[in-house]
C-alpha cells in the first residue's frame, strides 16, 4: 500500500509538468514557433532583434519542423503544400542544418532566376520596381547607412518592400538559375546584404532550398528589442520598439 501511494503521489507530482512539456512540443511542431532576428538580411521587412511568430501548418510537416529535427529524412512533407513567391519563410540552411534563417521565396521549382544590373529577371521578364525614398539602414555593428527603398511586386502580385545599398554591388549580376524540382529560391530583401541562395553553397552561401528543410511561414512579429544600441542600464529601457509589436509580416 505504501509503495502504491508513493507511486501516485510522484505521478501527481510530475503529471503537470509533463502534460506542460507535451502540450509545448505539440504546439511547437503542429501551430506556431517563436523566432528571434539577429541580422539584417530582410530589412526593412525585419528588423535585427525583432522576435516572430511562425505557422508550422501552411506547408505541412517535415522532419524540421519538429524540435531538433526529430524524424527521418524525407523529400517530401506531410500534407505538403509549396510556399506561395513572396511568402516569408523560416528554413534550415542546407548544408548547416543547425542554422536557422528567414528570407522570401523569390523562384518555385522550375523558374529561372537571374540578376541584371541589380534588377530582378524571373522567367526572363523584369520584375516592376517603384522608387519609394531614402531610409537608414542598420548593420550588424549598430552603424546606420543610407540606402534607397524600392516596392518590388513579384509575379502573381505580390508586392513588398527592398533595400540597395548601393548599383554594382557583388550580387547584382549573376548567371541564370534554374530552380530544381522540390527546391526553392530564396532571397532577402537587404538585397546587398544578404547571402542567400544567390550565393552556392559551396561559397558558403544557401543554394537552392529543399522543401524539406522549411520550418515555418513568418506571419507576425511580436516584440522587438535594439539591443546593438545597448549601452548601459539607462538606454535599455528606450530601446523597445513598440511600434513594431504585433505587425503582420
Amino acid at each position: 500500500m505504501t509503495s502504491k501511494k508513493t507511486l501516485r503521489a510522484l505521478w501527481e507530482f510530475v503529471a503537470e509538468p509533463l502534460l506542460a512539456v507535451g502540450l509545448v512540443f505539440i504546439s511547437t511542431t503542429a501551430i506556431a514557433q517563436p523566432f528571434y532576428v539577429p541580422s539584417g538580411s530582410m530589412q526593412p521587412t525585419l528588423a535585427i532583434g525583432d522576435a516572430l511568430i511562425g505557422s508550422k501548418f501552411p506547408y505541412g510537416y517535415s522532419r524540421w519542423s519538429a524540435p531538433f529535427g526529430l524524424g527521418p529524412a524525407s523529400e517530401t512533407r506531410l500534407l505538403g503544400k509549396l510556399p506561395k513567391r513572396g511568402d516569408v519563410v523560416i528554413f534550415r540552411k542546407p548544408g548547416e542544418l543547425q542554422t536557422t534563417l528567414v528570407k522570401r521565396v523569390i523562384g518555385l521549382p522550375g523558374d529561372r532566376i537571374q540578376m541584371r544590373y541589380g534588377r530582378l529577371y524571373i522567367n526572363d521578364a523584369q520584375v516592376p520596381l517603384e522608387p519609394t525614398g531614402i531610409v537608414q539602414a542598420e548593420s550588424e555593428s549598430g552603424r546606420a547607412q543610407p540606402a534607397m527603398r524600392f516596392t518590388e511586386t513579384l509575379p502573381g502580385g505580390v508586392s513588398h518592400p527592398i533595400l540597395k545599398l548601393r548599383w554594382g554591388a557583388l550580387l547584382d549580376d549573376t548567371p541564370v538559375f534554374t530552380v530544381p524540382a522540390g527546391h526553392l529560391f530564396m532571397m532577402g530583401d537587404n538585397r546587398d546584404n544578404s547571402t542567400d541562395s544567390r550565393v552556392p553553397q559551396a561559397e558558403g552561401g544557401v543554394g537552392y532550398v529543399p522543401v524539406e528543410n522549411l520550418m515555418a511561414r513568418a506571419e507576425v512579429t511580436i516584440g522587438s528589442y535594439d539591443f546593438l544600441n545597448a549601452h548601459g542600464p539607462a538606454t535599455w529601457p528606450g530601446l523597445v520598439r513598440f511600434e513594431r509589436f504585433f505587425r503582420t509580416i
